[in-house]
């Protein structure tokens, strides 16, 4: 089936239950505001096989649009908020998009394509309008993963993509449960926020508490007023949780008294102090607004001391893995006696999973098959030849062991993606593209570095005799403004020396960070 045809079957299983919560709208009452959007979208000119960029924060208006422009047998594709009107350009061009559905304070002045403002009313619907049959194989959205200028990789996933990975959460039915609430702020644009705050509530019938920010105080008063029983979130985010509590508890001066509580709650509870313990814990839980039962983490690793923080709380602690190609998780934690600390789950549905080439510590490349894995890259065969094998298994790229429990361990990265605290990634060789370009560098190298306890995107520069400090900042800064901001490198180091480089002249990553910690290269901060 395709999406639309799995909204329907969806709406038949929960007709009654609150899908949109902040908006009041039930599954039966969606297909209403789609109709709508569809004849808006339709009168604009969208037809069968356009793509159509979708441009927003999480609105209701961005699901209408969604399942709007699969009604009317188009592609979407899924743009980052946080991109600039450069890279907006670059990526409808290579996509063939002719319309972007935008919030009106994205807009901007192109040839490229056409905005609509994906908040205007909806005035009128077609009733002679129906559903395009879409057949699965058809692609459902585009994404981009490795950078988005230069010569960027394009995520095609089909329905049967986005369907399978809908029906492979029902393993996740002892943590996900029909008529509940989860809390969705993580962006629905992106892969993670797609699978679980959109398609995983699709799928179990529960409902979907949108947030468009990310402000702290605006999701605690959400928490307060709507009490969420499953809220997903990027691990750091879970630190930033984890520390406030704690710190707020010291500042009362009785952390002594919580730590000890929720280190030996157990054996309080067999001698008969079990209301004791709960009447601790549900004072913390109550940050969460009270019914907080389930969460989620997923993006980058969970610290081991996060996850026990939360589990002592006693609430579930899910951790995932995947990515763009696999439409978001195909592995996601078992409920086992004791987790090893940085697993990250076991396949889900019919997802199979290889370790190859495996060491001596059993760390090898993980390889994936299922029907959520995509087909291969849009348009570069390149690619597509050296990330699949002739059995169809697609490489991820990364280094993974697997635990007794039958759940992997990330180990590495096959390539030198750097993964941000916000659980984003940035992609060294698109920066690197950017920074060669600047007269007087003579090769680059950016990695991902440890900063004052941060994880940032830092470049090392080898330049001309002539460079200074000073004139190389400024053109990193002017460099920087070209892509998104998280991406920005604003630590860096310089060096008239020549990278040290393997005989392909690839620079060796991994000497040069050594270099830098060994002090070898002058420092500098933008």
């Amino acid at each position: 089936m395709n999406m639309y045809e799995l909204l329907e079957k969806n709406i038949k299983r929960n007709p009654k239950t609150v899908f949109l919560v902040r908006e009041n709208i039930t599954f039966e009452e969606l297909p209403k505001y789609v109709r709508a959007r569809a004849t808006t979208l339709a009168k604009a000119g969208i037809k069968p096989g356009d793509t159509v960029g979708l441009l927003s924060h999480n609105l209701p208006e961005f699901v209408f649009s969604l399942f709007a422009i699969w009604y009317l047998g188009a592609r979407v594709l899924l743009l980052d908020t946080n991109l600039t009107s450069v890279e907006y350009d670059n990526m409808t061009e290579l996509t063939d998009c002719k319309f972007v559905v935008a919030e009106k304070s994205f807009f901007y002045k192109t040839k490229n394509f056409k905005f609509i403002d994906i908040q205007a009313p909806d005035t009128e619907t077609d009733e002679s309008l129906k559903p395009y049959k879409i057949k699965d194989s058809d692609i459902a959205t585009l994404s981009f993963t490795s950078g988005s200028t230069g010569t960027p990789k394009i995520v095609p996933l089909t329905h049967k993509n986005l369907v399978s990975c809908s029906e492979s959460l029902e393993s996740l039915n002892i943590f996900l449960r029909p008529g509940e609430m989860l809390y969705a702020f993580l962006p629905l644009y992106h892969v993670f926020g797609f699978a679980v705050g959109f398609l995983a509530p699709l799928h179990f019938g529960m409902g979907m508490l949108l947030q468009s920010t990310i402000n702290p105080n605006a999701i605690l008063q959400d928490f307060a007023k709507y009490k969420p029983h499953v809220i997903p979130a990027v691990p750091k985010l879970w630190e930033i949780f984890r520390k406030k509590i704690i710190d707020g508890v010291r500042e009362k001066k009785k952390w002594w008294l919580v730590s000890f509580i929720m280190n030996h709650q157990k054996t309080l509870r067999a001698i008969g102090l079990g209301k004791l313990v709960d009447k601790v814990l549900n004072q913390i839980r109550a940050v969460f607004g009270g019914r907080a039962r389930c969460l989620v983490a997923g993006g980058a690793a969970t610290k081991p001391e996060v996850e026990k923080f939360y589990t002592q709380l006693g609430m579930d602690f899910v951790q995932g893995y995947g990515m763009t190609e696999t439409v978001g998780p195909i592995c996601c934690s078992k409920p086992v006696k004791k987790r090893v600390p940085f697993a990250f789950g076991a396949p889900l549905g019919d997802c199979c999973c290889e370790i190859r080439n495996a060491d001596e510590n059993g760390i090898g490349m993980l390889w994936v098959k299922g029907n959520q894995v995509f087909g291969g890259y849009l348009n570069n065969d390149a690619a597509n030849k050296e990330c699949f094998d002739k059995n169809g298994f697609f490489c991820t790229g990364d280094l993974v062991s697997i635990d007794k429990n039958g759940e992997y361990h990330f180990a590495g990265r096959k390539k030198q993606v750097i993964v941000l605290d916000s659980g984003k990634n940035v992609y060294p060789d698109e920066l690197e593209g950017l920074f060669i370009e600047i007269p007087g560098v003579k090769n680059v190298a950016v990695f991902e570095h440890e900063v004052k306890g941060k994880t940032v995107s830092y470049g090392v520069f080898s330049v001309e005799p002539d460079m200074t400090m000073e004139r190389l900042s400024a053109e990193i800064a002017q460099k920087n403004k070209k892509v998104a901001s998280y991406k920005w490198v604003t630590h860096f180091a310089m060096t008239t020396d020549d990278l040290p480089v393997t005989s392909t002249q690839k620079v060796k990553h991994h000497v040069v960070r050594k270099y830098l910690m060994d002090g070898k290269y002058q420092e500098k901060d933008i």
